[in-house]
């Protein structure tokens, strides 16, 4: 009596397309990752400039620019959250139909964004 065993043929191109695609998803939840770690990093300069009025009063009492400056770190963290979590899972949508292109808007976007809250910073140090 012989015992014949089903072997399963497996496609090794598909195989390796699948493997990409799973890198790609992870890639994509990297990304994701890096883009909530400079949102908290922005929430936390938002409140260390708030903390830094204690402990350095100014001369002459006076509600100042720095809560304004705080406020707008907040904000811009907090759109850097809901953007980012939007942008994931269009990748995601985009990696599942194999038709992702990638998008300079939200890097230019918040680069900018980053760089007045930098010039406000400046303004703060020098001019208050």
């Amino acid at each position: 009596m012989q015992l014949r065993l089903k072997t399963r043929k497996v496609n090794v191109k598909s195989r390796q397309d699948n493997e990409s695609r799973v890198r790609e998803h992870l890639s994509n939840e990297r990304t994701y990752l890096a883009w909530m770690r400079t949102a908290i990093a922005l929430m936390a300069f938002a409140v260390l400039i708030v903390r830094l009025r204690a402990f350095h009063p100014p001369l002459v009492p006076s509600i100042g620019v720095g809560w304004k400056l705080s406020i707008i770190f907040a904000l811009v963290a907090l759109g850097t959250v809901l953007m980012s979590t939007q942008h994931y899972f269009a990748v995601r949508h985009d990696i599942d139909l194999d038709v992702h292109e990638p998008r300079d808007r939200w890097v230019i976007l918040l680069s900018l964004t980053v760089t007045l809250l930098g010039t406000g910073i400046i303004y703060l140090v020098l001019f208050q």
